[in-house]
């Protein structure tokens, strides 16, 4: 008689249970992540796939697979309805569609790696640690294209299941959120594939979830021993609160301006002020009055780093822009940036002559990508890089290679999103963005979360969601490039095939051993 799941799944599993287990497991996901991060929930989410995969065709597995990431997503990113709330009467009504649509497409990545595992499970009929290994490879596949197809969405990656935990997040340092995310999900599922092993073969598997297991926490606590010493530059980071659906109302302009101004000349000492993503709601560098009023508040030799739209007229038209641009006491523009990651249907229309649908922010037309990453030389300050907002969430892609900076300015305006778990999330993917460069991440939000980072992905200073008021701190210390800064994706290429390699070699170990124990031969 089978235990547990195994019974239930039984010889011949019915399509419509093994999708509602998935279905489930895929929901329990949202439980591994911030704000929940409960690591129990690994082992049981991911372990429920595994099992239900083990027993079915190729084609069924994909379904399986789906409605795990149906339920994954579903649940993962359900606050994006909030957005649509932002303006209800033109965009309500969207809300959960859109949240389902979007939802069935990430789906499909997830259908994707267990219709590959299935399929070579097949021709393996393998249940022990290989067994474990391919399902892992095959999740952080499709979890890597996830980031890149279609501009890419990684958000929510399986390595975040150890942001809230110090020293288990450190090897991001290494391999990277996806590298990470793969070594997350294949000891995860050890317990499952202790289930469904032989007798014979659950030793081995014991011995290796608790070397793991170790081998995460020391290695970790090793890099944590670090010490790093701080920049001599004060921080202030302002969060005006604003609510989302008051910054861009005829008339808010003036006071959205005043409630930044009144937070920044607070006493106290700091050589960068930081604003938040669209923090003035207007194109500054033409208001030559909102500048002056700026310049008046900056002390002598400080440097404002806002969030700003912008726009440019050129020959083919008036072209707009997501900006971070630097400021002086002089009132003019030192230096800046241009979002390159925008948002779809939130910055810009994709297949706009083909799809009938507005964006849903405010303006007068979609925002044009910039160049790419780029560090800025701003006055009085180490070299800065800077991502806006949805840009953090890209593994690799937010530190330009060839022009290392000492740190990274995250301006972001979570406001869209209200009381939920999204600015939490989002907080989660700039923690694990500071472990992998070695750079400390300073974030700027509009109605938070408002932090500043270290290199260990550790959160020093914080203002939480709804909270009005400013962070004075100094700037943690930048560290040496790390192996993934250095080579990005390539280490996560490098740990699967380690990986395979040393299980390869086991396995022919363990039959050399047998062979000599029953004197049989092994070529």
């Amino acid at each position: 008689m089978k235990p547990g799941l195994l019974r239930f799944v039984g010889e011949d599993p019915n399509l419509f249970q093994c999708m509602g287990l998935a279905l489930v497991g895929g929901g329990l996901t949202v439980l591994i992540l911030p704000p929940f991060s409960w690591l129990i929930a690994v082992p049981v989410a991911f372990s429920v796939l595994f099992i239900v995969l083990r027993k079915i065709s190729t084609s069924r597995a994909f379904l399986v697979g789906w409605a795990f990431g149906l339920g994954q997503f579903g649940i993962g990113i359900s606050w994006i309805a909030e957005s649509f709330y932002v303006d209800a009467e033109r965009f309500g009504a969207l809300a959960i569609p859109a949240v389902a649509g979007l939802s069935a497409g990430l789906a499909i990545f997830p259908g994707m790696a267990a219709m590959l595992f299935a399929a070579i499970m097949q021709r393996r009929a393998d249940g022990g640690i290989a067994a474990g290994l391919l399902f892992a490879t095959c999740w952080v596949a499709t979890e890597w294209l996830r980031g890149h197809v279609l501009t890419g969405f990684p958000w929510n990656l399986a390595a975040y299941a150890l942001v809230d935990y110090a020293a288990l997040r450190q090897p991001a340092a290494w391999v990277g959120s996806y590298g990470l995310g793969f070594l997350t999900v294949f000891i995860g599922i050890l317990p499952g594939v202790l289930t469904v092993a032989a007798p014979k073969r659950r030793a081995p598997v014991l011995v290796l979830f608790a070397v793991a297991v170790t081998g995460f926490w020391v290695g970790g606590a090793l890099r944590l021993g670090q010490d790093l010493p701080p920049k001599d530059v004060g921080l202030r980071i302002v969060q005006g609160n604003v609510p989302q659906v008051e910054k861009w109302a005829p008339g808010s302009r003036e006071r959205t301006l005043e409630k930044y101004l009144g937070l920044s000349v607070q006493p106290g000492r700091f050589d960068v002020l930081l604003w938040p993503e669209t923090a003035f709601p207007g194109f500054l560098d033409e208001d030559a009055a909102a500048r002056a009023r700026i310049s008046a508040a900056l002390p002598d030799d400080r440097v404002l780093l806002t969030g700003v739209p912008d726009r440019v007229e050129g020959d083919g038209g008036t072209r707009y822009f997501n900006t971070v641009q630097a400021y002086d006491g002089s009132g003019e523009i030192l230096t800046g940036y241009a979002k390159h990651h925008l948002v779809p249907f939130g910055e810009y229309v994709p297949l706009r002559g083909w799809l009938p649908i507005e964006r849903l922010t405010e303006g007068l037309g979609d925002f044009t990508p910039g160049l790419g990453p780029r560090t800025l030389a701003v006055p009085g300050a180490p070299l800065v890089a800077v991502a806006i907002c949805y840009e953090i969430i890209f593994p690799g892609q937010v530190v330009d290679d060839l022009f290392r900076p000492d740190w990274i300015f995250n301006a972001t305006n979570d406001a869209w999103f209200g009381t939920s778990i999204g600015p939490e999330q989002h907080l989660a993917s700039a923690r694990m963005r500071a472990v992998e460069e070695g750079l400390p991440v300073v974030r700027a939000a509009n109605t938070g979360i408002s932090a500043i980072i270290d290199t260990n992905g550790e959160v020093v200073a914080r203002l939480d969601t709804g909270e009005t008021g400013v962070i004075d701190a100094g700037l943690p210390g930048a560290g040496a490039p790390t192996p993934y800064a250095r080579y990005g994706d390539w280490t996560l290429l490098v740990l699967v095939f380690g990986c395979w390699v040393f299980t390869w070699l086991a396995g022919l170990l363990g039959r050399y051993r047998d062979a000599r124990h029953f004197g049989t031969d092994v070529s």
